[in-house]
């Protein structure tokens, strides 16, 4: 794999035989040559890399989001953006608090605030 272009899904294949470098590399490539402004280029590249991973991984509730909000009229990059904010919210959650939940805990929160993403909430800044 060459290139990445968010609106366009990359083989599963192709995507995960990457090293996880790689795959920042490629993201932050498309955003630089698309002379995107973003406050952290390198930070805003490996959440598009965890979304992608989970899709690729074929993730059941962020590969439902993804075609949800699809069908909400987003763009597939604006789908990714909307899943990534989702998954900061919930890493900031996780560092921000003393809890020590488990991992299964963990991910089924984030799986459940996923499944309540929609267009809308995205839109007015809700994940």
């Amino acid at each position: 794999m060459e290139k990445y272009t968010p609106d366009c899904a990359p083989a599963p294949g192709s995507w995960l035989e990457l090293d996880e470098q790689e795959r920042i590399s490629l993201v932050e490539t498309y955003h630089r040559v698309a002379r995107l402004k973003l406050p952290n280029v390198t930070a805003h590249a490996a959440f598009h890399v965890i979304v992608e991973n989970q899709i690729a991984l074929n993730l059941e509730p962020v590969v439902r989001a993804m075609h949800r909000l699809r069908n909400q009229g987003l763009s597939r990059h604006d789908a990714i953006h909307a899943i990534s904010s989702v998954a900061a919210e919930h890493l900031f959650d996780i560092l921000k608090t003393e809890r020590n939940e488990n991992p299964e805990a963990s991910q089924a929160s984030y799986y459940a605030a996923v499944e309540r993403l929609t267009a809308a909430h995205w839109h007015k800044g809700e994940p």
